[in-house]
């Protein structure tokens, strides 16, 4: 079997075409009343995250919520979780935390609070993947070469 090559725009283009889709229907799941998706991802590395500027409904315009899915599970915050000026690099930061807690509280034998993953499959196993992926996710938040603008 051939890897796919995701510097090829075609590709990229395609696999960020599918993780909006696995937004909007993540949103539609979590009931997460919302405007418009962003046609692009606001940061991504295909094919392990993209990070998704929701438009908030109550105004227009203005990043609402930040998504995040990709190899690691599909989560989301509220932008009033992000101080403004509001950056993905910001939201990924904050979910990465967000996820350490919930590791941390299912170490101590307490629920984790205000986790938005779904389809979940076994606490352990989610608990080891969570780990792993928000330090990767923090040492992404803190590393300015991945940052660089286009």
């Amino acid at each position: 079997m051939s890897k796919l090559n995701y510097d090829d725009p075609a590709i990229e283009e395609t696999w960020c075409s599918d993780q909006r889709k696995i937004v909007a229907d993540y949103l539609r799941s979590q009931n997460v009343t919302h405007g418009r998706i962003g046609e692009w991802p606001a940061w991504h590395i295909a094919p392990c995250v993209s990070i998704w500027a929701i438009e908030s409904l109550a105004r227009p315009e203005s990043i609402g919520w930040w998504v995040i899915c990709g190899d690691l599970p599909t989560d989301y915050i509220s932008s009033v979780a992000v101080n403004p000026p509001q950056h993905p690099r910001k939201a990924m930061r904050i979910i990465a935390q967000k996820w350490l807690e919930a590791v941390n509280a299912w170490k101590d034998g307490r629920e984790a609070e205000n986790l938005m993953i779904e389809d979940a499959g076994s606490q352990d196993e989610l608990r080891s993947m969570l780990e792993s992926r928000a330090r990767l996710l923090l040492e992404w938040a803190d590393d300015d070469s991945v940052w660089v603008e286009e």
